[in-house]
């Protein structure tokens, strides 16, 4: 089922399976997507690393993920625009930016407990009923059904990861981090370049970093550039110093070294490959 307002917002909520699969490989421009295994093991390939869901896990996925199924039995997704709902300009309310949605280079997963179960079913009931409901009403009751399954999803990702631990003056500095990373690195490719936005010190991000994340700084920057250099060596014909460049290395000897440090083979030779 899909929803298509007047302003090209859109949402889609779709049961799928083997007969509809590609449904997930499909873009959306500036989309965002939620995955619920609700049946059986469901086998995701995920910017080239498979991930397996058990029944009852989320996926959260934005629309720079490159992903497909590889075996499904029966997964529910629900997939937005920015034009349908924004959680940049919602976060104070859902807490999804640097949560559900940390960035392309994370994959974030949450399970449902037992407990919380029935709340999610009936949420998808009334989502399903509230898509074939076609009046003036309609755009606000999905929105408000989209927002209340962010809402839970938040919730329980935030509790199981433990997020909260943190004070939440620190975790809005991470989640600022990781969206500034998203946005400029390409461009920027330091820690003290993200301290300057950010008005702190690399000693103070490292610091930060270290008690709420088992990564540096450092590592979510080359992780970011790594990921986009897989993904175009991966899914375009674009030369590999070309890729470099797109990718902020002034020359391609300094890329083909960094990607051979991190994957174990020369871009050359992962291009081949896959």
């Amino acid at each position: 089922m899909e929803f298509k307002g007047k302003d090209n917002e859109y949402l889609l909520l779709e049961t799928v399976t083997t007969t509809n699969s590609h449904l997930l490989k499909q873009s959306l421009a500036q989309g965002l997507t939620l995955a619920w295994n609700v049946a059986g093991p469901a086998v995701l390939r995920i910017d080239g690393v498979t991930h397996t869901l058990q029944t009852n896990q989320i996926v959260c996925l934005t629309d720079l993920h490159k992903a497909e199924v590889v075996q499904v039995e029966t997964l529910r997704v629900v997939r937005f625009n920015r034009s349908f709902f924004c959680v940049i300009d919602h976060d104070s309310e859902v807490g999804c930016k640097g949560v559900l949605f940390f960035g392309a280079s994370q994959v974030p997963m949450l399970s449902i407990p037992e407990v919380d179960l029935e709340k999610f079913e009936l949420l998808w009931r009334m989502f399903s009923i509230e898509m074939e409901s076609y009046d003036s009403l309609q755009i606000d009751m999905l929105q408000m059904m989209l927002k209340r399954l962010l809402i839970l999803c938040t919730r329980l990702y935030k509790e199981q990861k433990q997020v909260d631990k943190m004070e939440h003056g620190n975790l809005d500095l991470v989640r600022e981090f990781n969206f500034l990373v998203e946005t400029h690195f390409k461009a920027k490719h330091t820690v003290a370049e993200y301290a300057e936005l950010l008005n702190r010190s690399p000693k103070t991000l490292s610091n930060l970093f270290a008690q709420f994340h088992h990564k540096t700084p450092l590592q979510i920057i080359q992780e970011r550039k790594l990921l986009e250099a897989r993904r175009l060596l991966r899914y375009t014909d674009k030369a590999v110093k070309e890729i470099a460049y797109e990718t902020g290395f002034e020359d391609v000897q300094t890329f083909s070294r960094f990607f051979k440090t991190k994957e174990g083979i020369s871009p050359t030779e992962f291009k081949q490959k896959v």
